[in-house]
């Protein structure tokens, strides 16, 4: 669900007023925050203009950007969210030392060469399939 409220995908719009309030906050900042992206992307480097022409229809809601954001960081989000999560576990076993798959605990990570392999790609299916 981070993945889809990043890129703007996301189906939940919220229950009362209150939560629609919340998430058109959210989703102002994301515009806020991803307008200061695109502005330091098309006005500095070498590859401003390409920037630029890469994001033209795209000034608005800033959802290419968005999208190509998620896909450069979704790893390092995926680490910034289990770094502390000791003890955790996430919601479906996946790797295993035996062959077949256990739950994953102690940071939410697998073992030795697959630690940093973010476990999950339920990102790219829609989420009214999740």
């Amino acid at each position: 669900d981070t993945g889809d409220i990043i890129r703007g995908k996301d189906l939940y719009r919220g229950y009362d007023e209150k939560e629609k309030n919340r998430r058109d906050k959210l989703e102002d900042k994301l515009k806020e925050v991803f307008g200061n992206i695109y502005n330091e992307l098309t006005t500095s480097g070498k590859n401003g203009e390409a920037a630029k022409n890469h994001y033209e229809d795209d000034t608005k809601n800033y959802y290419q950007l968005r999208v190509d954001w998620w896909d450069a960081n979704r790893e390092t989000v995926w680490k910034a969210i289990t770094c502390n999560a000791g003890g955790s576990q996430y919601f479906r076993a996946t790797c295993g030392d035996s062959g077949r798959p256990s739950m994953a605990k102690n940071n939410c990570r697998c073992e030795g060469a697959n630690v940093n392999i973010v476990p999950t790609y339920f990102d790219y299916v829609p989420q009214y399939l999740r």
